[in-house]
């Protein structure tokens, strides 16, 4: 906590922001699971959940990069949560009324689909330019932190409100939302840089270029996007809490929260002791730690063994994200931040709502338990070949290099 006190105060604001929008992130989560699971009762529309929150995304890549690189960009991180709001409100609305069924639902995951599009590259820019870059490793950490501890308590406290009805649940997600987009527009960074690129096509995919051409970006990018894309079992939660761990929503509460506290404490230790050395190596062997227990959890039958697992999983995970993103904000001039972020969102809506519909297909033909024990063993395969395909990434020790200025981020 003294840590968040010493940072400046545009950051602290963005990332009380930030805490509040994953909190409602991870409520309507949880109980947009449980509603749609508890009115059809099929994997199959668990997976949809994912998949239409992901078709936005996937159009939207462009034109929002181009977006955050052009505009103000705490008024976009700011549009997308009054968007999130609406969706919340509406959701509420219709859980009290009583008309919500699975397509209404469906429907306003597209909303929340297209308000992610754009707050996921406008917060990766958001960042790096209220710091200076040289501490921007240990800024991303304590921003991992905050979230994982808002993925802690918001879908804990989701299953808890749920005991009362969706609309309750709903209500107080939508509450999260307005605080947050309230702070965002407090949030005072520096204007990006502006461009002097024409409208053309060139300057619209120009973060696709950049990644194509910095094998860095590219290698860790693409690991996190098909190891999570095809490990990815959190859409099955819900099953795994009614069907095998026979618990109610408050269980689904704490099997969502679980990888939470095994990263908040992982943060911990990394805010504490960060990483210097050997990060290739270390980011290689998280995600293989991630496969492997995500095969473990398959076969659990009880709750407590369980949370264990995915908390382990979940410390895993964190070590992955925080060396990633580090090692695409330091890789990226600031001019193409919006546009690299917007790329770098759509491969993380790839691999978690993407993910999500392969999950409930998967689990459709071969149960829950077989397609997260063969989603383990994908992620598994996948790190083999990126070690192999992307060496340059696995033999990287230190995240900063000769060649990398140190004058981008905010001005001090």
């Amino acid at each position: 906590m003294s840590i968040l006190f010493a940072l400046p105060a545009a950051l602290r604001r963005y990332l009380v922001a930030r805490f509040l929008g994953v909190f409602g992130n991870n409520m309507i989560a949880v109980a947009l699971g449980w509603q749609i699971y508890d009115l059809t009762g099929s994997a199959w529309y668990l997976g949809l959940v994912g998949l239409v929150q992901f078709l936005p995304a996937l159009a939207l890549t462009v034109p929002s990069g181009l977006l955050v690189d052009r505009a103000d960009r705490n008024h976009v991180f700011a549009a997308s949560l009054a968007l999130q709001c609406v969706a919340a409100a509406t959701l509420a609305w219709g859980s009290t009324a009583g008309w919500v069924g699975p397509q209404a639902i469906l429907a306003v995951c597209v909303l929340i689909g297209v308000a992610r599009s754009l707050q996921m590259p406008a917060q990766q820019a958001l960042i790096p330019a209220l710091v200076p870059v040289r501490e921007l490793p240990q800024a991303l950490a304590v921003n991992a932190s905050i979230n994982k501890l808002a993925m802690v308590a918001g879908p804990a406290l989701g299953g808890v409100l749920y005991v009362g009805g969706p609309g309750v649940a709903y209500g107080v997600c939508a509450a999260m939302f307005l605080l947050s987009v309230g702070l965002a527009l407090r949030v005072k960074a520096p204007s990006p840089p502006r461009s002097q690129e024409t409208m053309s096509w060139g300057a619209m995919f120009a973060g696709f270029v950049f990644i194509r051409h910095n094998p860095a970006v590219l290698g860790a990018m693409s690991l996190d996007l098909f190891a999570t894309l095809l490990g990815g079992g959190t859409a099955l939660l819900p099953i795994y809490a009614r069907d095998i761990l026979h618990t109610g929503a408050w269980g689904l509460g704490l099997l969502r929260a679980a990888p939470a506290v095994g990263g908040l404490l992982m943060t911990a230790l990394m805010t504490r002791w960060p990483m210097e050395h050997h990060i290739g190596r270390r980011m290689y062997a998280a995600v293989f730690i991630y496969g492997l227990t995500t095969m473990v959890f398959s076969v659990c039958t009880s709750l407590p063994a369980a949370l264990l697992v995915l908390a382990v999983m979940g410390a895993a995970d964190i070590v992955s994200t925080v060396l990633r993103h580090s090692v695409v904000q330091v890789e990226t001039d600031d001019a193409l931040r919006g546009r690299v972020g917007a790329v770098h969102a759509t491969s993380i809506s790839a691999s978690n709502q993407l993910g999500q519909f392969r999950a409930g297909v998967a689990a459709e033909w071969w149960g829950p338990v077989g397609a997260v024990l063969v989603g383990g063993a994908a992620t598994l395969l996948i790190t083999a070949l990126w070690m192999r395909w992307f060496p340059a990434l696995l033999q990287r020790d230190r995240l900063f290099r000769p060649t990398i200025p140190v004058h981008l981020g905010a001005k001090q």
